[in-house]
């Protein structure tokens, strides 16, 4: 690690914040099947119904399904027609994020003081009105095909946005405890790190609270290099990752390779109860990642006292980790479509606002042994 923990708060705390962001609105993943992927996050993940658009809304070439739980919104889009531009995405990258929609008071300030530093646009603003008031989009280009959407909603009143309508079912299922996103990580390509943080800091105005190279990220196979990136009020973060030089190839070259290109690695997702969040996610179907029993045999003597006990978490494959600030709790499941490609980290904070550097070596072993189950290490 680079910079301390004291570093990064004051990073954030300085930062010139010419895009003053208020979180994240919603992730919109492109997919196969949008009707069968908004199942599988109500019934595996805990997500509500929210809303719908589609041809019964006026919208003739793609349908979305917008599920929701506490501030967690995302968006599963699909192409009705084959020569659409989000069939060619999920024929390249199979299902995937497409966009990070992002909160501001001002889209259209936030696409002009980010097209003016260097930013290619993706969506001039426009103005969407309805009978509950507008909302104003404007987006830019980020990694890969990824897009940042800046969304203003203040104005508005209805379900989700003006071309959706609310979409009610009678399959209600509960929550599994997630309430936001923590953050989202971008892999890019060898050498591509450095010129993506300039992107962030020069086009958004991001900071870099925490750097990590190869020694730090590294086993005897395989590493790889890492920045994270953070907006003026630490509410958006970004950590970037690029391969670095191995003995064998590593995640983040596995996912280049099956998703043809830079897209997001892994969501964060928060929740107040790691255990009975992961627990439950377990029970519904979502696999995580397995950490051997010798990580738990002195992790206490690396991180100290905490509040929970060890053998939940043992069993869970949770993993700890511990800052100035306090302590951390996460685990990562495993890809959730067919290619090893997206996956979602579960977090839950006590202090900590680092990022598990201790826990890397134990999750990168994880990560290998999957690799390896694939034929792809």
């Amino acid at each position: 690690m680079i910079t301390t923990e004291a570093a990064q708060k004051s990073a954030i705390n300085t930062s010139t914040d010419f895009l003053p962001l208020n979180g994240t609105d919603y992730v919109e993943f492109y997919v196969g099947n949008a009707k069968q992927s908004a199942h599988f996050y109500k019934s595996a993940f805990g997500f509500q119904s929210l809303a719908y658009a589609g041809p019964e809304t006026g919208v003739m070439d793609r349908v979305s399904y917008v599920v929701q739980q506490n501030k967690l919104t995302f968006v599963l889009t699909t192409a009705l027609k084959m020569d659409h531009e989000i069939a060619a995405h999920v024929h390249k990258h199979g299902d995937g994020v497409k966009v990070l929609a992002l909160k501001v008071d001002d889209a259209t300030d936030a696409w002009q003081q980010t097209t003016q530093r260097g930013g290619k646009s993706y969506m001039e603003p426009k103005v969407l009105k309805d009978a509950n008031g507008e909302v104003v989009l404007s987006g830019i280009h980020t990694y890969g095909e990824t897009v940042h959407i800046f969304v203003e909603r203040n104005n508005y009143n209805g379900v989700f946005m003006p071309g959706y309508k609310k979409w009610e079912s009678k399959f209600n299922p509960e929550s599994t405890g997630l309430l936001y996103v923590d953050h989202c990580v971008g892999n890019v390509g060898w050498n591509q790190m450095n010129p993506w943080v300039k992107f962030y800091e020069e086009v958004m105005g991001f900071k870099n609270i925490l750097s990590f190279d190869d020694k730090d990220i590294s086993t005897e196979y395989s590493a790889l290099m890492s920045k994270v990136m953070s907006n003026g009020n630490g509410y958006v973060k970004f950590p970037i990752n690029e391969p670095a030089e191995g003995k064998k190839k590593s995640q983040v070259e596995e996912y280049l390779d099956f998703y043809n290109g830079e897209g997001v690695q892994h969501v964060a997702l928060a929740t107040n109860n790691i255990i009975e969040t992961v627990g439950e996610l377990q029970k519904r179907g979502i696999e995580f990642l397995q950490i051997p029993a010798s990580y738990y045999a002195d992790v206490l003597d690396r991180v100290g006292h905490i509040d929970e006990d060890l053998k939940p978490l043992s069993d869970l494959g949770i993993l700890i980790d511990r800052d100035e600030e306090g302590y951390l709790l996460q685990t990562f499941s495993k890809p959730l479509q067919d290619r090893p490609t997206i996956f979602f980290e579960i977090i839950q904070r006590k202090g900590a606002r680092s990022f598990g550097k201790g826990n890397f070596k134990a999750l990168f072993e994880a990560l290998e042994r999957e690799q390896d189950a694939r034929g792809n290490l």
